[in-house]
């Protein structure tokens, strides 16, 4: 019993970041409507910031032109003065986000702002990333950690550190509560978030209570971050990937409610210790001899699937003046000129292109497969899902196993792979039934970060940290793997002939998806996303369209992750986390979430594909500064182009003269314009 005791107090740290970052989460909400999924990598900002201060005595830049890595301090800064510029530099990343980006996107959809929030987040693990390298760094202590700095309570002896961190976050739990309670600031950001029109008509200024709030969350994110991250470890996904536990408290309090925000995060933070416990007790399960991965993470998934259902699925309203739908569908109107097209210039490509350019080129159409997913289930449905790049792992991992263990192999092993994914998919797909948008966002963001942990680096189920081998495909005798011989290619890998597969995969998938939105199917599937009520009214089944676009979304992501696991002979879990699956998301959002063109886009853009390769090969632009583009990248064009490079009212000129090689000029004219007028109107 003392130590199940002892275990608990222990999660009181881990807890109170969970609670802290919960706390800006809601705040955020509160004040400007939007979920900020950045709140995580703030903290984490605002721990390197005060890592670096007191250990090198610099102030870390981001990355921009003429301008220096660092500013010098001349040596080690003190703990107090390393707090206070990290909150302030925090505070400075909530306002620019504010004022650069969510002022722009005031009147955006749900997706777009969290699309926004998503950018920062990968922009700042980008710059961690660049600045401090990917290996993991300890942080020097801020609060007294000494031999004496112990509590005795009840025969057992717990760091009085644990203890601090969860009275500064109760603390800060009970003056935000009585700061939105009794304050006039308070007061009018309450009235704003009830209607923010009726604030405006009594002259309340929503823009300046926005970025206050905002400046408030990230300050007391960052703050939280510098506090509890010498008890964890200093990267670029532990803190910031800290935010899923703290959206499950933010879902639990409703958005709305500090006092429960703050308790259910350090509640997760004690369940976690305690599974810690248990998974050291001799008859828990374990895996080639050592402890099950991700149990925690798959209990923190159960949480908000839970509590979802519990709530009902549905936030509180906040209301906005004008609120934009989703991006509009264009309907195709040719296939085969498309098509042709894209497999002439595929073809070409592979029989001329250099054995790097084929691989980028590779790496692209395994790309857009994905993104087609993301196209079905978003653009299509309304469903935010962060799950297709782990649906892909699903598939590849599979494919992997019924290779090396059960000796299935092409083509009966991919179609199983596809099948399981579907499969998982679908089972994803109930959380949907009820819940829908930026709330299935949370879901599905939760459910890649238990999949990847869980079921990924599972050495029995997925790869471990070594790797899954799977192997080459052959049908009727004839190699159709990356190391098949061909005459043209020079015999370097990849071999042309996978780059053939590759393409009839993505041809045939562009096409069944482009079918789909002409047909009735897709004709319901945009009912349902524009309003349920009304297509259940019309007599549409809700259920079974989201049924069937969760299972053609998981078996096209399926398809994605067989072709990458025959890529490169081996499956690895890095290649499916939650951080490769969010910079495909912001992708295809960039390029055009409801379009097979945008998924085109898409792909081409996507790390290690044919732009990338081209700004690394040509521009000099380094693979390690593409994620930092990215996020980068995302941001702009959600201020710039809300409907993304192949959605907007005028696209840039490259993209008009692609549309008109493709579909013809004139056609690519009126297609253009009725696009145009269809998103003039999309408002409610």
């Amino acid at each position: 019993m003392e130590q199940v005791l002892a275990f608990a107090l222990l999660g009181l740290g881990p807890g109170a970041l969970y609670s802290g970052i919960a706390l800006g989460v809601v705040l955020n909400y509160r004040g400007c409507g939007v979920i900020n999924v950045a709140m995580g990598a703030i903290a984490a900002l605002g721990a390197y910031v005060a890592y670096g201060l007191r250990t090198g005595g610099y102030l870390f830049l981001p990355p921009l032109p003429l301008v220096p890595a660092h500013v010098n301090f001349g040596g080690p800064v003190g703990v107090v003065p390393a707090l206070v510029i990290a909150v302030l530099v925090c505070a400075l990343t909530g306002l620019l986000l504010d004022v650069l980006v969510l002022r722009a996107l005031r009147n955006a959809s749900p997706l777009a702002k969290l699309m926004a929030t998503l950018g920062l987040m990968l922009s700042i693990q980008a710059i961690i990333l660049l600045r401090f390298g990917s290996s993991g760094q300890s942080a020097p202590d801020v609060l007294p950690n000494g031999p004496g700095d112990v509590v005795h309570l009840l025969g057992v002896t717990i760091p009085s550190d644990e203890f601090e961190l969860a009275g500064i976050v109760a603390v800060a739990a009970f003056a935000l509560v009585a700061i939105y309670r009794w304050t006039r600031f308070g007061l009018a950001t309450r009235a704003a978030s009830e209607n923010e029109t009726t604030a405006v008509l009594v002259g309340l200024p929503p823009a300046r209570l926005s970025a206050m709030n905002t400046v408030l969350a990230a300050s007391l994110a960052g703050a939280l971050g510098v506090l509890v991250a010498p008890l964890t470890q200093l990267d670029s996904t532990t803190i910031p990937l800290a935010v899923v536990p703290a959206l499950g408290a933010a879902l639990l309090a409703r958005f709305t409610s500090f006092g429960i925000a703050m308790v259910a995060g350090l509640g997760l933070g004690v369940i976690e210790s305690l599974v810690t416990y248990l998974q050291s007790r001799p008859w828990f399960p374990t895996t080639h001899g050592a402890q099950l991965p991700g149990v925690a993470d798959l209990l923190f998934f159960a949480i908000i699937v839970a509590a979802m259902y519990w709530r009902g699925g549905a936030l509180p309203y906040r209301g906005s003046l004008v609120e934009r739908r989703l991006p509009a569908v264009p309907k195709p109107v040719r296939l085969q000129r498309p098509a042709i097209v894209c497999a002439v210039l595929c073809i070409t490509a592979f029989l001329l292109f250099t054995y790097d350019f084929r691989q980028a080129a590779i790496n692209s159409l395994i790309g857009m497969l994905v993104c087609l997913s993301l196209v079905v289930i978003t653009g299509f449905v309304g469903q935010i899902s962060l799950l297709q790049v782990a649906l892909g792992g699903v598939a590849a991992f599979a494919v992997s196993k019924l290779s090396m263990s059960a000796g299935i192999g092409f083509p009966l092993g991919p179609i199983f792979g596809v099948v399981i994914a579907s499969l998982v998919g679908v089972a994803a797909a109930a959380s949907a039934l009820r819940v829908r948008g930026v709330n299935l966002a949370v879901v599905t963001l939760a459910g890649a970060v238990a999949l990847q942990s869980f079921v990924f680096d599972n050495p029995t189920w997925g790869g471990g940290f070594t790797g899954s081998p799977v192997n080459p495909p052959h049908l009727f005798g004839v190699d159709l793997s990356t190391q098949a011989s061909f005459p043209t290619g020079g015999g370097q890998l990849p071999s042309p002939v996978f780059g053939l597969v590759c393409t009839v995969a993505v041809i045939m998938a562009g096409l069944l998806v482009a079918s789909v939105r002409r047909g009735r199917l897709g004709q319901q599937m945009l009912a349902v996303r524009s309003n349920e009520s009304a297509a259940a009214a019309a007599g549409i089944s809700v259920r079974n369209v989201k049924l069937l676009a969760f299972g053609l979304a998981s078996a096209l992501a399926g398809v994605a992750g067989s072709l990458y696991a025959y890529n490169f002979g081996s499956v690895t879990a890095d290649r499916f986390g939650v951080v490769n699956a969010l910079v495909f998301v912001s992708f295809a959002y960039v390029g055009g979430i409801t379009s097979v063109t945008g998924a085109v886009l898409a792909g081409l853009g996507v790390t290690e594909g044919v732009f990338g390769h081209i700004l690394e090969k040509w521009v000099g632009v380094p693979a390690s500064y593409q994620l930092y583009v990215a996020g980068l990248l995302l941001m702009a064009t959600l201020i710039t182009l809300p409907e993304g490079i192949a959605g907007g009212r005028r696209p840039p000129p490259p993209i008009r003269a692609i549309s008109r090689l493709i579909v013809g000029p004139g056609r690519a004219r009126r297609t253009s314009a009725a696009v145009g007028a269809t998103q003039g109107g999309a408002t409610s």
